[in-house]
């Protein structure tokens, strides 16, 4: 943490490396808190203007140890302002897969889209952007158990809703 709160003061202090370094860091947690409410062809995009507006407003950031989760307010806020007016559609399904898995991808992402909010941003870091819990956590200002919880409840959703419940369950016990 003190690392992170040492790069955030360099960047505060105009230095773009260390703002590229916070970019580095971040982007792919962006991406997914993204990622969950706007199609894959236009996350990339907001991860841009993310990070622009993040540039503009860092020195209004009073702690640089809250970068984390204040940067994830900046793109849940960006989101969903890039999507209102708009009315809701199962956008993931746009992420690019292999093509015999496109049918599959397409439904788990559906599955996903209806799980609450907190799941969907946690699994989808999880599954899609590759971050481990800790990494979630330290990216997005979530403690590490409130990380757990998400992912856990949010898999066991997300496996009534793809109907594999009862599958999981007989392996775990076998």
């Amino acid at each position: 943490m003190d690392d992170l709160v040492a790069v955030v003061g360099s960047a505060r202090r105009g230095d773009r490396e260390a703002f590229a370094e916070l970019y580095r860091r971040f982007h792919r947690a962006v991406h997914g808190v993204v990622l969950a409410r706007v199609s894959y062809g236009e996350a990339a995009d907001l991860v841009q203007d993310v990070f622009a507006a993040a540039l503009e407003r860092l020195p209004q950031l009073a702690e640089p140890a809250a970068f984390p989760g204040w940067l994830m307010t900046i793109a849940r806020n960006r989101a969903i302002d890039h999507v209102r007016g708009r009315k809701p559609t199962d956008e993931l399904t746009d992420v690019p897969v292999p093509p015999p898995r496109t049918a599959e991808v397409a439904q788990v992402l559906a599955a996903l889209r209806e799980l609450p909010e907190a799941y969907q941003e946690t699994l989808i870091l999880r599954l899609v952007e590759g971050l481990t819990g800790p990494e979630i956590a330290d990216q997005t200002g979530l403690a590490a158990g409130s990380v757990r919880v998400n992912l856990h409840r949010g898999m066991k959703l997300l496996r009534q809703r793809l109907g594999i419940e009862e599958k999981a369950e007989a392996s775990d016990v076998g």
